[in-house]
């Protein structure tokens, strides 16, 4: 029993403003830990498995190592120029959540999912990581979702930036770091850097904790001495401690991914949305004056040839290509060709 004074170290939790001892604060820290390295190593092959197939290349992708860090140690893992991207969750988890990528790392990524060498960090390479990233949190959200129960969980658009490491968006004070290690097929080792901020992080642990996770420890059992108070917590009037829950056997999810059913249950909430789609026979370029010396009877030149594929949009977006049919006196479009992910990037 507490004879109702303070430790040094317990005083030092009250100066910062934890009202909290520090070991309580560090044993829950490190579970936090725990959990969330848990979760993010049980999804890092479905994340392999985008990063194939958006690189066209047999990726491996490894770990990742999950610590608390705060800027002035992770600054000094960085190379001197790096990959920003913001992906901040906005709902479920709502807080600070980014990627960092070495510049080096970046633009060997980008020239695999452009098929080009000597690429730059420019506007379009820069789009091609966002899409990435995009990509990599949407299969994290699906995974997270299927873990916790929580279906209001969602991310910002991601933005890219190449920057140097000094001028970095991180996190203020202490964060959760997860270093990756990524092997694009050369043998050449890569890694880069998925940040949480110390809200997020928390609250990820704290859902992930209601429900059993592949490899994770259980949570540390308490002796019920209040951290504070020094009295005894959970015993009754008679003195006796109550009995313990029912201990049940972990029924663990199969190892085969069903992604399909995930999306299919995300996309529904969308499936009224109406969109704009747009059938364009093609386009050219007219000086004002040309403009203003058009008539009735004048003949406009298209870049098209006749019998080209015409394009097909969706909110200005190509999506595929088709051929001019009519239907009951009526024009219409046979999609003759349906624009792949690359394309859709690169336009």
């Amino acid at each position: 029993m507490s004879d109702g004074t303070l430790s040094q170290a317990e005083l030092d939790a009250l100066l910062a403003g934890t009202g909290e001892s520090p070991v309580a604060v560090a044993g829950g820290n490190d579970h936090e830990r725990q959990l969330l390295q848990n979760f993010l190593v049980s999804s890092a092959d479905s994340l392999s498995a985008n990063f194939s197939q958006l690189t066209a290349t047999e990726v491996s992708l490894k770990g990742p190592e999950v610590s608390f860090t705060s800027q002035d140690a992770l600054l000094e893992q960085l190379p001197d120029m790096v990959t920003v991207v913001k992906a901040d969750f906005n709902a479920g988890f709502p807080g600070e959540h980014l990627f960092i990528i070495g510049e080096d790392t970046a633009k060997a990524i980008a020239a695999r999912m452009t098929q080009e060498e000597d690429i730059q960090m420019d506007a379009m390479a820069l789009s091609v990581i966002g899409e990435l990233v995009s990509n990599l949190v949407g299969t994290q959200i699906t995974a997270l979702t299927k873990e916790t129960g929580n279906k209001s969980i969602a991310s910002v658009s991601p933005e890219a930036s190449t920057v140097p490491k000094a001028v970095a968006a991180l996190p203020g004070g202490d964060f959760t770091a997860a270093l990756y290690h990524l092997d694009l097929g050369d043998g050449n080792a890569q890694q880069f850097w998925e940040i949480y901020g110390s809200r997020v992080s928390e609250s990820i642990a704290r859902s992930l904790d209601k429900v059993p996770v592949a490899g994770s420890s259980p949570p540390p059992r308490t002796s019920g001495m209040s951290a504070r108070g020094g009295g005894m917590s959970g015993i009754g009037n008679s003195g006796m401690i109550g009995q313990p829950a029912q201990v049940q056997s972990v029924q663990f999810p199969g190892l085969t991914p069903h992604p399909t059913v995930h999306e299919q249950g995300n996309i529904g909430l969308i499936m009224d949305v109406f969109m704009e789609m747009t059938v364009e026979l093609g386009r050219t370029k007219k000086l004002i004056k040309e403009i203003l010396g058009m008539g009735e009877g004048t003949i406009i030149e298209l870049d098209k040839l006749a019998g080209e594929p015409v394009d097909i949009l969706v909110n200005h977006k190509l999506i595929a290509k088709g051929e001019v049919v009519v239907i009951d006196e009526n024009f219409g479009v046979r999609v003759t060709e349906i624009v792949s992910p690359m394309e859709r990037m690169q336009d």
